[in-house]
């Protein structure tokens, strides 16, 4: 494709993020079950195509007068918000076996949160698609959706929501083996690690100790296969650098982040440790969203002259796989 249609594709990417971080951060519960009822009842559509006309409009989409913003409402929200049956994520094994949690330690705190009534949030990481498209893949629910969480000074920093749910299973698939894991959080990747027959062990790095009590005293004692578990209290960072060996593990999975926002700088360090054990299987939750940010990186310094590539080499440099290699390179993100 040309440069002026990439541009084009990764200034409406670049748009619609802004848009939906904006609602999601600052009015995630703006629309109201009684919004999409009167709504739905007064036009007579149904409850999922109000709900999309009110998102549209609370994003600053003029999808009846403008024709731009009705092609951008197509491209980017029809293909990817979707309404969710809770069932698919109340009935996962780790939900049904952890239950409901309370606990406090310190500046952190085991609790139940809740998603209101169609409040949308990400549900996967963006679908990338030919063109660069990338679509943001959103969903709601139609009732409050209630989920187990863990709390820093009242932040949530780990959730078992359908977003974990989602894209964890990939690295879960893929685990075997003698398996490391850096960042506990609620343990969803342990659990589901040790329950399979072909992981012998799970290492978990997690370097603050409140975190490691609450999670061995509320929620280990409820695993099927905690003897295949071990909780070491190190820094992860560290223990990659200095400690990880070419031949201790099989399998290395890193969530060690709360977002892409904080995310990318520690991928870019991580993916150099990769040449410290050439034969383990290395996977990075979000990754594929980790990727969209360097993408954009990338993009901005060739927008900017900062990087001398031909325009016909230019998709290749922003593939998936490209992106992987460039991260084992680059020193930081900028």
């Amino acid at each position: 494709m040309g440069q002026s249609a990439l541009m084009q594709v990764m200034e409406e990417n670049r748009g619609m993020l802004v848009r939906l971080a904006s609602y999601l951060n600052f009015t995630p519960r703006a629309i109201t079950a009684r919004m999409v009822k009167d709504l739905s009842r007064n036009c007579n559509v149904t409850k999922d195509e109000a709900f999309l006309a009110l998102f549209s409009a609370a994003l600053g989409l003029d999808t009846v007068e403008c024709p731009n913003d009705r092609r951008l409402e197509k491209n980017y929200l029809r293909p990817g918000l979707v309404r969710l049956d809770p069932s698919l994520f109340t009935n996962d094994p780790y939900v049904r076996t952890v239950g409901a949690l309370a606990g406090r330690l310190g500046n952190w705190e085991l609790k139940t949160s809740e998603y209101a009534p169609y409040e949308p949030f990400v549900r996967d990481c963006p679908l990338l698609l030919p063109d660069f498209r990338e679509i943001p893949q959103l969903g709601y629910f139609e009732s409050v959706f209630r989920f187990p969480a863990v709390l820093e000074n009242g932040i949530e920093w780990m959730t078992v929501t359908p977003n974990e749910i989602e894209t964890m299973k990939e690295p879960i698939r893929r685990a075997r083996g003698r398996v490391l894991t850096l960042g506990l959080g609620l343990g969803y990747y342990a659990f589901h690690a040790s329950q399979k027959e072909e992981v012998s062990s799970v290492t978990v790095i997690e370097r603050d100790e409140k975190v490691i009590s609450l999670f061995e005293a509320h929620i280990l004692p409820k695993f099927p296969h905690k003897e295949k578990i071990k909780v070491l209290h190190c820094d992860a960072l560290a223990f990659m650098e200095t400690e990880l060996t070419a031949t201790a593990f099989d399998c290395v999975f890193c969530d060690l982040w709360h977002d892409q926002s904080d995310g990318l700088p520690l991928y870019l360090r991580l993916k150099k440790t990769e040449e410290r054990a050439p034969a383990t299987r290395f996977d990075y939750w979000i990754e594929p969203t980790l990727l969209s940010s360097l993408r954009k990186m990338v993009w901005e310094n060739f927008s900017a002259g900062s990087l001398s590539v031909k325009e016909s080499d230019l998709p290749a440099l922003l593939s998936d796989d490209a992106l992987r290699d460039l991260a084992k390179k680059l020193k930081k993100a900028n």
